[in-house]
């Protein structure tokens, strides 16, 4: 049985300049970036490749609709190379690029796994976000339009051969943003720490970015928010391997259940997930307390510094100080939705419901909408 594995090359530049120096940029390269990211870090120093901007091919998290043209784009430019800077979403797109498969194969069917998937070009990831660890993953998201609902691809094709950490590109990062994705890592890390699937090499990875993360908040609470700013390399990090974590060990229920939520109401990834972290790992905590999530409370109250039984409801008040979560009624869902939301997750996540730390019934789902309504 595999335990481990991590295929991607890791290297750090303290500067974008570093990097495009480096990485000799050629007219083969398709660079797919941020157009604030681009001309921010990028634009100044001239790179010699292919550019696309996300926002060419639309808004938000990653849409079957997105891809198709993304796709497109790449197959006429004949690059050789991926170069993806940015956040999950650009990440996510690149990695289906890799793949070569023709637009007879749409994005969906790509997704469902109805076509092989082999590697065909490299890919090098950037983050420009401290939260979604796709440049370590073999995971890509998007948004299935015509289902109403986020499909995840996961296979071993889609591991970027390498991942480039620059702290630097964090610095503009708007406040919402850093604070949603590096919430974000945080549940990256705690939903691999009591998956099923992990192991002692996940949980190394698992427990040093909980830390970090955890220890940056409680700065970030009591310094301000402007703390965060001596803080970009050790964020980023704390991403990077809870993204590793999650490579190998998977996400769960948290993920699973905020998919409708960003797919009918366009959440980001990052607040989607937010909305559902205490409120299933305390469902975790009731129905199986004496499992792989009590090694996981003691962790977090030694870094807290709180009771056991009072974990999750400290977390929440840290978050909360972090940014506040809305009620799910303020995004637009509505109520019959409670039900329709917990019977799509059932029907579409069997992969991400098979990770957690339980297996949650539709009605146990159904109880933790109704109670975040």
């Amino acid at each position: 049985m595999e335990l481990f594995r991590e295929t991607t090359k890791i290297v750090k530049y303290e500067t974008a300049k570093e990097f495009v120096m480096e990485s000799s940029m050629t007219k083969e390269d398709f660079l797919l970036c941020s157009r604030s990211v681009f001309d921010r870090y990028f634009k100044e120093y001239e790179p010699k490749a292919c550019v696309h901007f996300k926002d060419e091919y639309g808004s938000g998290e990653p849409t079957d609709v997105m891809i198709e043209k993304l796709r497109a784009d790449f197959e006429k430019s004949g690059c050789k190379r991926i170069i993806a800077v940015g956040g999950g979403a650009i990440i996510d797109m690149a990695k289906i690029l890799v793949t070569g498969i023709p637009q007879t194969a749409d994005a969906v069917s790509i997704f469902k796994k109805e076509v092989e998937i082999t590697k065909k070009y490299p890919l090098i990831a950037v983050p420009a976000t401290c939260g979604a660890g796709s440049e370590v993953s073999s995971v890509s998201i998007m948004e299935a339009t015509s289902l109403h609902t986020k499909l995840g691809l996961a296979d071993p094709a889609l591991f970027p051969d390498k991942a480039v950490l620059i702290p630097e590109l964090l610095r503009e990062l708007p406040y919402f943003f850093f604070a949603t994705s590096a919430i974000d890592a945080l549940i990256h890390a705690m939903e691999s720490y009591v998956s099923p699937k992990a192991n002692l090499y996940t949980e190394m990875f698992s427990e040093k970015a909980i830390d970090l993360l955890i220890r940056g908040f409680l700065r970030m609470t009591a310094e301000g928010k402007e703390a965060r700013m001596e803080m970009l390399d050790e964020f980023l990090t704390a991403s990077n391997l809870a993204g590793i974590a999650f490579a190998n060990a998977g996400t769960g229920a948290v993920h699973a259940m905020s998919y409708p939520l960003s797919g009918t109401y366009h959440v980001t990834h990052g607040e989607a997930n937010y909305q559902f972290l205490t409120a299933v790992f305390q469902t975790y905590q009731t129905c199986r307390p004496n499992g792989k999530i009590r090694q996981l409370t003691k962790m977090l109250g030694n870094v807290l510094g709180c009771r056991e039984e009072d974990v999750f409801k400290k977390l929440e008040e840290l978050l909360s100080g972090i940014i506040p979560r809305k009620p799910l009624r303020e995004y637009g869902m509505k109520e019959e939705e409670i039900r329709s939301f917990s019977v799509s997750v059932q029907e579409s996540q069997k992969r991400l419901l098979g990770q957690s730390y339980i297996w949650f019934t539709k009605e146990q789902m159904e109880d933790i909408y109704r109670s975040l309504y």
